[in-house]
C-alpha cells in the first residue's frame, strides 16, 4: 500500500476492527484492544523516531476527507456493537465488558475526536454536519460550537473555558471546561443569529440537545438498560479523553497583552505539540497543534509540526501526557519544568 494516507489509515483502522472483533468474542480481542491503544502505541512510538512530512499534494484534501468518512463511519458502527456487547447478547462477561469500555473509550477519545474535530473545520456542509453526528453520538454536541466560536477566539487567555491555568488540576479544569464551554457556544451562536437577524430558533444547540437524547433512546432500544448503561459510560470515558487532550494541548500558556490593549495574534507557541510518529498518525495529526490553530481549515495530513524554537514541544507523546494529567502530582513535576523550560527559552529569544 503506497498511498500517503496509508499510515493514517492503518493506525485509525485497527481498533475500530478489533472493537468488532471483541464485541463479539471478548477474551483476548479486548485484551489486545487495550494493548494497541495503550502499550502498542507507546512503544512504537518509542521505536520508530521518523517524523513524518506534511504532505502538500493537491489531491489529498479529497482523499483525507474520503478517510474522514469511513472513520466516521466506523465510529457510528463501533458504538453500536459496544451498545450489543454491553446488552450481554453477545455473552461477554465482567472483565471482557470492562476491557471493551477501557479500549473504545480510547478508540473513541482519541480516534473519532480527532476526526471529528477534522471534520467540523471543513467547508463542505455535509462533513461539517457528519463530524457533529458524531459528537452528538458521544453526547457532546455542543463542542461543534464552543471549539471553533469560543476555543479559537479566545485560545490561551481567562475567556477560554478550555486553556487550562498553569496549577490547575485535571479534576478542577474538567467541569469548569465542559460546563463553560457548553454556555459560552451557546451564548456565542445566540448573538450570531442575532446579530445576522435570524430566528433564536435556529440555534444548533436545539439539535445537539435532541439529538442526544435520540441516541439515548436508540441505546436503550438496541440494549436495554446494559446497553444503555454501557453507552453512557463509553460516552464519559470519551468526553474526558477529549478534555484531556484539550487539558494537555493549551496547559500554562497565556497569550500576552499588546501595548495598545490587545491581544497578540494566536501563534504557535500558544500551544503544546508532539512529534511521535504512531500517535500521530492514529490521532490525524492532532498533536501538530499549533498549525492546526494557525490555519483550523487545512487538511490534516497537510499540518506542519514546528521546530522546538516556534513552539514548545510535550516531553512525551500526547495520550502518555494524558495519562500523566491524572495524577496532578507527577504532572506538576513534569509538566512543571516543561513549561518553565519553554518560558525561559521564549524570554531569551524575546528581543531587548
Amino acid at each position: 500500500m503506497s498511498h500517503p494516507l496509508r499510515f493514517f489509515a492503518i493506525a485509525a483502522g485497527i481498533p475500530a476492527l478489533l472493537i468488532a472483533v471483541a464485541s463479539f468474542l471478548g477474551g483476548f480481542f479486548c485484551v489486545a484492544l487495550v494493548l494497541y491503544m495503550t502499550a502498542i502505541a507507546f512503544g512504537l512510538d518509542q521505536a520508530i523516531a521518523r517524523i513524518p512530512p506534511a504532505i502538500d499534494k493537491e489531491d489529498i484534501a479529497r482523499d483525507a476527507d474520503i478517510l474522514s468518512i469511513a472513520i466516521a463511519v466506523a465510529h457510528f458502527a463501533a458504538l453500536v456493537l459496544v451498545i450489543i456487547a454491553f446488552s450481554g447478547r453477545t455473552g461477554l462477561t465482567g472483565w471482557e465488558r470492562l476491557g471493551l469500555l477501557w479500549g473504545a473509550g480510547l478508540y473513541f477519545g482519541q480516534v473519532s475526536n480527532s476526526n471529528a474535530h477534522e471534520l467540523i473545520h471543513r467547508a463542505d456542509k455535509r462533513l461539517r454536519q457528519l463530524g457533529v453526528w458524531v459528537y452528538i453520538s458521544l453526547l457532546f454536541g455542543h463542542h461543534s460550537s464552543a471549539h471553533p466560536k469560543v476555543h479559537h477566539r479566545f485560545v490561551a487567555t481567562p475567556d477560554d473555558p478550555n486553556t487550562a491555568q498553569e496549577g490547575e488540576s485535571f479534576y478542577a479544569f474538567a467541569p469548569r471546561a465542559w460546563k463553560g464551554s457548553f454556555l459560552a457556544g451557546y451564548e456565542m451562536e445566540m448573538h450570531d443569529l442575532e446579530r445576522a437577524g435570524r430566528s433564536t430558533v435556529r440555534n444548533p444547540y436545539y439539535i445537539y440537545v435532541l439529538g442526544g437524547v435520540v441516541m439515548i433512546i436508540l441505546a436503550t432500544l438496541i440494549g436495554g438498560f446494559g446497553g444503555l448503561l454501557g453507552y453512557l459510560l463509553i460516552s464519559a470515558y470519551a468526553q474526558m479523553q477529549l478534555l484531556l487532550s484539550d487539558y494537555v494541548q493549551h496547559y500554562g500558556l497565556i497569550r500576552e497583552m499588546r501595548e495598545d490593549g490587545r491581544l497578540e495574534p494566536v501563534g504557535p507557541q500558544h500551544s503544546w505539540n508532539a512529534p511521535h510518529w504512531f500517535t500521530t498518525h492514529l490521532m490525524l495529526n492532532a498533536p501538530r497543534h499549533s498549525d492546526h490553530h494557525a490555519h483550523p481549515m487545512r487538511p490534516y495530513p497537510s499540518l506542519r509540526l514546528p521546530t522546538s524554537q516556534e513552539a514548545p514541544m510535550l516531553p512525551y507523546s500526547l495520550p502518555v501526557m494524558a495519562t500523566l494529567a491524572l495524577s496532578p502530582t507527577l504532572w506538576n513535576r513534569v509538566m512543571g519544568r516543561a513549561l518553565k523550560r519553554w518560558r525561559e527559552q521564549a524570554s531569551e529569544a524575546r528581543p531587548v
